[in-house]
């Protein structure tokens, strides 16, 4: 039985999966980054967001993974739990 590292060792070396980290490293690891300092920043733990803990967990999760895209009314949502104010900006 191979280790964790040896699989990931290995998928790292196809294109398509080589590809899409690098994408969510660039993407959505920036923008979860941002709000996991914000939530630390605002002394909020999952359960103190003011939504049920499981919530926070799945946007922070879909984050990480790339799996899923959040609203801009969720990521509204979270900044306002931490007392942020969400803007977008495009360069």
């Amino acid at each position: 039985m191979r280790t964790h590292d040896e699989v990931v060792s290995k998928l790292m070396q196809r294109p398509g999966v080589c590809q899409e980290v690098e994408r969510i490293e660039r993407e959505e690891g920036v923008l979860l980054d941002i709000l996991l300092r914000a939530r630390q920043e605002a002394g909020l733990s999952q359960e103190r967001m003011g939504t049920q803990a499981p919530a926070v967990a799945r946007l922070e999760r879909a984050l990480a993974t790339g799996k899923h895209s959040p609203s801009l009314a969720t990521l509204r949502k979270y900044a306002q739990a931490c007392g942020k104010k969400l803007s977008v900006h495009l360069s």
